[in-house]
């Protein structure tokens, strides 16, 4: 820990983790759900970038599981979950040749700048019918 009493330990590079978070979901589950509330469940939950994404992948359900994932870990890793935020708070970012990343946006934004969080690393996962995210939350000057 970087501190008597703190909050938040120091890594390599001098940022600080704020929060970690972890979720898993059956793809099933959100098979399910698209199934029975198509777009209006896609459009509370997933960004239009988001969808034009997993739409384009061939294991779509997959992908909106694994993104679902991410967004509960990285609002478990801002240490809130959804209270004071909407799913589209968060949204999972693929850059060619890049690691995933969490946008925030709206309550998450808030909550992030408040708690001197400049940024949210996430992986993803999915294998043999589950999906999996863990989201780091780290920032600089919280000493």
């Amino acid at each position: 820990m970087s501190g008597e009493n703190s909050d938040h330990f120091l890594v390599p590079g001098g940022l600080d983790i704020f929060g970690i978070g972890v979720d898993t979901i059956e793809i099933a589950r959100i098979e399910r759900l698209v199934l029975r509330f198509g777009q209006t469940f896609l459009n509370r939950v997933f960004t239009a970038r988001e969808q034009i994404y997993c739409e384009g992948k061939r294991g779509r359900s997959a992908c909106y599981a694994a993104r679902f994932a991410a967004k509960e870990a990285v609002l478990k890793a801002l240490g809130t979950g959804l209270s004071g935020c909407r799913w589209t708070d968060v949204e999972v970012v693929v850059r060619p040749g890049a690691r995933p990343s969490a946008a925030l946006s709206g309550g998450a934004a808030a909550i992030a700048r408040e708690r001197r969080v400049s940024g949210v690393l996430v992986s993803l996962s999915h294998d043999c019918g589950r999906a999996v995210a863990f989201a780091v939350a780290v920032g600089k000057g919280r000493r």
